[in-house]
């Protein structure tokens, strides 16, 4: 157990299952993969060898692009082919050539593709090149995406504040609730009239927002955000979805309903006495690796800023739009949301420029963003879509920015997103061209990275900062717009290809998804995992991934590469490369039902 591992203060973040307990336990103990303890060794480090073929060990929708690469010295016959393989029989069952050799430049390395796209019968299968070791197995299945779409939402369960896990919901990984957060101090960054230094406040539940035990607005915005796009967009998909969270059963759907256990935490982050948010709610420092019933220090909601207020106006826009549709079952809810949302607005203009500082005395996560005109747009297109108040869309028009690659310090994109799914139902004042433009400006650039890289995958050196795998999923999100706008092919598969890289077509050899794939992440930096005595990590969550910056938080091991897109380490101490975080898991729960969705010939 990693219970020696100092506590790791984790700078300001850069970019932050299924329906039964025993299939979650079985993805989890996939053939092949180590049982070495969550711990971290001293003096011992992983070996820089990596599975020749890197394929998506997971597996592939059969109408979709499927991809594989191998290095480009192997094989040294000619012609240059691979085989996929029958995992159970061996037999050969197609055959095709292998690429021109190319250099990647983030993996510092020359590779070939392999494309059996036009291989569509359902199976377990390998890929067999000459010289190399097979590849590990993946199947070609209609629901192919199904079991990982479930475990990635059902992760949110098991980082849920204020409730017990209980065996029957959360199998070996049940433990006794934690920080019930319904005392919790005001600090003195964030006292006012009604509420002064040291009022004690309720604001329980939510979700723990990392590998540490703290709970910040900034960063649930962009995740909840997710997942709610996720339901208005494929609704029928999450309709039929069973969990096996406590509340499965109950006249929501299973997503709305966790969407709703971080919700509540949020509307009580709001200061019913002016319509401000407090910023974070937190300990003075990070907790240790321990579970989190025994964390037992002081608790305090810190700070109003405006982002924070921003981002609680939109997701209560947005949810308040959601909800309307379960008034039966939520009476109120929505009128609820909506009156907090204009609230939270309200402060936001009568204080437009309220940047986090951090408190002297405060050492946890920051969130901070001096850059303020994405939030007032995204709040801004959120209530105007939910009240058609062209009030509202003259305040997004003023503060618009081009749609990019969305992430916690940049939301402007999500207002385009939230503007095109809703274009029909905007008021005569609203440009839908120049809505149309901006997605499909943004998702062919995309495209045409994905199309001319040699890994074809859109991410491009510079993405390779802290979270990289969730910009690689982002980049997806935002394909999958312009995807849904114009049906352009190019885009749809790019997506699978980041999909594919999370998955395990990655140039570390790993899928970056806990549970899933013959090689996956076994000690990711999250301190349930770390402290409750489990060899297998939770499954379903996505860690960081590699980073272009040097690292050294593991001293003293080494990371086994220093190039972009290989310097990560499957260690617990590697905070900057194998966190796990609740936006990093958004997209990942986004994309994957996208793709099982939308892609031709799959099947709900």
């Amino acid at each position: 157990m990693p219970m020696s591992i100092p506590v790791l203060n984790t700078p300001v973040r850069h970019a932050a299952a299924l329906a039964l307990v025993f299939v979650l336990q079985a993805c989890a103990q996939a053939p092949g993969t180590s049982s070495s303890p969550a711990a971290t060794t001293p003096g011992s480090a992983p070996g820089a060898a990596t599975p020749a073929i890197q394929v998506n060990q997971v597996g592939f929708l059969p109408g979709a692009a499927k991809w594989a690469v191998v290095p480009a010295a192997v094989p040294t016959v000619v012609p240059a082919e691979f085989a996929l393989i029958d995992a159970a029989s061996g037999r050969e069952v197609f055959r095709g050539p292998l690429a021109a050799a190319a250099h990647w430049e983030p993996a510092q390395e020359a590779l070939r593709l392999a494309d059996f796209s036009g291989f569509r019968i359902a199976g377990e299968y390998r890929l067999r090149v000459e010289g190399l070791p097979e590849s590990a197995r993946f199947v070609i299945d209609a629901r192919a995406y199904e079991r990982v779409n479930a475990a990635a939402l059902r992760a949110f369960f098991f980082n849920r504040a204020g409730i017990e896990l209980k065996p029957e919901h959360a199998g070996p990984w049940a433990r006794p609730a934690g920080h019930p957060d319904t005392r919790v101090l005001v600090h003195a960054s964030a006292a006012g009239p009604v509420r002064p230094a040291g009022t004690v406040i309720s604001a329980p539940k939510g979700w723990y927002d990392a590998g540490d035990y703290n709970k910040y607005i900034v960063n649930s915005g962009i995740t909840m955000y997710t997942l709610l796009a996720a339901w208005e967009h494929f609704p029928a998909h999450f309709e039929r979805q069973r969990l096996d969270i406590p509340e499965s059963g109950d006249a929501l759907p299973d997503l709305l309903d966790e969407v709703l256990w971080n919700l509540e935490w949020m509307l009580a982050m709001q200061d019913p006495a002016d319509g401000g948010v407090y910023h974070k709610l937190t300990d003075k420092g990070f907790d240790g690796v321990v579970m989190p019933h025994q964390a037992r220090n002081e608790r305090y909601v810190v700070m109003k800023t405006t982002a924070a207020t921003l981002d609680f106006a939109a997701v209560a826009a947005q949810a308040s739009r959601v909800f309307a549709a379960f008034e039966a079952q939520r009476p109120g809810l929505s009128a609820r949301l909506l009156a907090a949302a204009k609230a939270a607005w309200g402060w936001a203009h009568a204080h437009p420029a309220v940047v986090y500082q951090q408190p002297a005395d405060i050492h946890t996560g920051g969130y901070d963003d001096s850059k303020l005109g994405d939030e007032f747009a995204w709040a801004a297109a959120e209530l105007y879509v939910t009240t058609r108040d062209d009030a509202y869309l003259a305040a997004l028009k003023a503060r618009a920015q081009p749609a990019g690659v969305p992430g916690w310090g940049d939301v402007g994109s999500l207002a385009w997103i939230t503007l095109a799914h809703h274009r029909e139902r905007l008021t005569p004042a609203a440009d839908r061209a120049e809505i149309a433009r901006q997605i499909t400006a943004q998702a062919g650039k995309l495209a045409a990275q994905w199309q001319a890289s040699p890994y074809r995958v859109a991410m491009q050196r510079d993405d390779f900062y802290w979270g990289s795998n969730a910009v690689a999923l982002n980049q997806a999100l935002m394909l999958v717009q312009g995807y849904r706008l114009n049906g352009d092919r190019r885009q749809l598969d790019a997506a699978q290809a980041a999909l594919d890289f999370v998955l395990g077509r990655h140039p570390t050899g790993y899928s970056m998804v806990t549970g899933f794939g013959e090689r996956a992440p076994r000690e990711p930096h999250h301190r349930p995992s770390g402290a409750d005595g489990v060899t297998d990590p939770v499954p379903g969550f996505i860690v960081g991934g590699p980073r272009h910056e040097t690292s050294d938080d593991c001293r003293p091991l080494a990371y086994p590469s220093k190039a972009a897109a290989k310097a990560w380490l499957d260690r617990f101490c590697s905070y900057t490369t194998n966190e796990v975080a609740i936006n990093w898991n958004a997209p990942l729960v986004y994309v994957s039902a996208a793709l099982q969705v939308l892609t031709p010939g799959a099947r709900p």
